[in-house]
């Protein structure tokens, strides 16, 4: 296992050490409970807390912008967005983000390799938990976006595609913060994530849905909610609905609880990232991210 980041100070270890202490999956399962709550109290106590602690919050852009209108406060938290908001940006060459969030990383897959933070890197195939998938990604492009708890929730089709395999990977709940990618060694790869794969005219796509501390749960259009229930034992499950199901570009594919992380892998080695998209960049669901040539 690789060492921390370079860039990783004392308090950015100590956080990943507390965490690592935390009971992590029976906190998120609380959380998943409390944030489904239709107990009118305990939905407008969350409600309340989270909307003075993030002021980020842009309810102009939600289908329905009154918070209390929502039957709990998941339903709030996953809202959809008031149609014609988040148009797509280029045509079906353009790799557009799937979410709205801040770019974490982007660049190519060396070696087999995606850049986590400075001096750490993390292997596509712990990332996919597949080695034979990972090979189809070598030379082509990655992008990791991290959503923080003021985004919009909701993930979409970087490209149009058909599914051909999806997976759910148990494991940690640690942040996925800068903090905490700073100072725990694959972080991605340790997490608990659903691996969807696809095939686009331009090469394999692998969207990677990462769960957090606190993320109760990962859904998709497809399967519904995947985790929980969690497998016991460790074990890879590999989830048969869905495949061959053709999306488009922009479609939704899935839906994250609280803040996470979406790592994106396209196998085309002629893959140009946007100009001035670098670690830090703030992005909207639709802009885009890399053309192909």
């Amino acid at each position: 296992m690789s060492a921390p980041s370079d860039d990783a100070g004392a308090s950015d270890r100590a956080f990943a050490l507390l965490q690592d202490l935390l009971p992590q999956h029976f906190l998120s399962r609380t959380m998943h409970g409390l944030a489904r709550s239709e107990t009118r109290w305990v939905r407008n106590a969350i409600l309340r807390f989270v909307l003075r602690a993030y002021p980020q919050i842009d309810l102009g852009e939600a289908a329905n912008p009154d918070p209390f209108a929502y039957p709990s406060f998941n339903a709030f938290f996953t809202r959809a967005l008031k149609a014609g908001a988040r148009p797509l940006a280029g045509d079906e060459r353009d790799l557009v983000s799937p979410v709205d969030g801040t770019l974490s990383q982007l660049g190519i897959v060396r070696d087999g390799q995606l850049l986590q933070a400075k001096g750490m890197h993390y292997t596509a195939g712990a990332l996919l938990a597949d080695e034979a998938a990972a090979a189809r990604f070598d030379g082509g492009g990655f992008a990791c976006i991290y959503l923080a708890p003021y985004n919009y929730h909701r993930i979409h089709m970087p490209l149009s595609g058909r599914l051909t395999a999806t997976r759910y990977v148990p494991g940690h709940l640690f942040s996925v913060s800068a903090a905490t990618s700073r100072a725990v060694p694959n972080l991605y790869a340790r997490n608990e994530r659903v691996v969807c794969e696809f095939d686009t005219e331009l090469g394999p796509l692998a969207v990677v849905m990462v769960g957090a501390l606190f993320v109760g749960s990962i859904e998709t259009v497809f399967a519904g909610e995947i985790n929980p229930p969690r497998t016991r034992g460790g074990l890879v499950s590999h989830i048969e609905t869905g495949t061959g199901r053709q999306f488009a570009r922009g479609d939704e594919l899935g839906r994250f609880n609280m803040g996470s992380t979406v790592v994106l892998l396209l196998g085309h080695r002629a893959t140009r990232f946007a100009d001035r998209l670098g670690p830090g960049s703030t992005l909207r669901l639709g802009q885009a991210l890399a053309r192909t040539e």
